[in-house]
């Protein structure tokens, strides 16, 4: 039970289970959750200070700015891999080292605003491009390093897990915060 305490905290909704067979309804489901992402996290830090921006989400963990900056530098790399994906025969998606990232200097250095404002440009594009996506394009495939060989319908609703995964860490800051 005690090892459960420190996943739940790193891991507030949980480890990402796909759902393999996706209907039509359900992934526009999904594709509708986009634009709800930056919303959600422009709501959640809004009474938030500069200085709790340097806030850890857990001990040894992210600040918020940090997540912030992340999830604008995770979702370009998504949104590329998507592009890839649609345009190549299943491409190796590129990894990246998002500790280090997180540890360089643009990260302290930039406001949170600009990536909260790159988000939503991006999602905006995003959604475009997954709305207008034909049914049978959700089965292509990209290859990842860590899960091996998915179709975009899984890569889809990792995109909204990953999202979700670190608005509910910045929201158990600001929860303690308050």
């Amino acid at each position: 039970m005690e090892n459960r305490v420190p996943d739940l905290i790193r891991f507030p909704i949980g480890s990402f289970e796909p759902h393999v067979s996706m209907t039509d309804e359900e992934r526009i489901q999904v594709i509708h959750q986009i634009p709800e992402i930056s919303r959600r996290l422009r709501a959640i830090i809004e009474e938030l200070t500069p200085d709790q921006f340097d806030t850890s989400y857990r001990q040894g963990g992210w600040t918020i700015r940090q997540i912030v900056h992340h999830l604008a530098d995770n979702d370009m790399n998504a949104y590329i891999r998507f592009k890839r994906a649609l345009t190549e025969d299943e491409p190796m998606a590129n990894t990246y080292r998002e500790d280090q990232w997180a540890e360089l200097p643009d990260y302290q250095a930039t406001p949170i605003e600009d990536s909260i404002a790159l988000l939503e440009l991006l999602h905006r594009r995003f959604y475009v491009l997954v709305w207008e996506m034909k049914p049978e394009a959700f089965r292509r495939k990209l290859r990842t390093v860590v899960v091996g060989s998915i179709t975009l319908d899984i890569a889809l609703q990792r995109f909204i897990w990953h999202n979700r995964h670190h608005l509910a860490q910045i929201e158990s800051v600001r929860s303690n915060i308050n």
